[in-house]
């Protein structure tokens, strides 16, 4: 949580550089532009790279919250009941495969 509170503040472009008793913090230090610009995309980098963590491991604690609610399975039922077309049915992904479109969008083809 630190981390993620030093570079949310090194990317916040109106922060002040803060000194920690009489020392200071080496992503504050301004180097020549080429180096500046290097430290700026690693902490851009390593943000992405924390929040990805956070996500996924929220996402764990979701998916993983309640195993044995089956509540999901009723909504899809009540789905089908209202003649909701089940997209995993062998004539759709069949028509997917060939939709030249869909495969260009994921980048499939040329």
């Amino acid at each position: 949580m630190k981390l993620f509170k030093q570079l949310s503040k090194r990317l916040n472009k109106n922060s002040k550089k803060v000194s920690v008793q009489g020392m200071i913090k080496p992503i504050d230090v301004d180097f020549d532009l080429s180096k500046n610009e290097f430290l700026d995309n690693l902490s851009k980098h390593a943000l992405k790279l924390y929040e990805k963590k956070c996500d996924v491991s929220n996402f764990t604690k979701l998916v993983l919250s309640d195993p044995e609610n089956t509540s999901h399975n009723d909504l899809v039922n009540d789905l089908f009941k209202q003649n909701v077309k089940d997209p995993l049915e062998n004539q759709k992904l069949a028509e997917l495969a060939d939709n030249e479109k869909f495969l260009r969008d994921l980048g499939l083809l040329d």
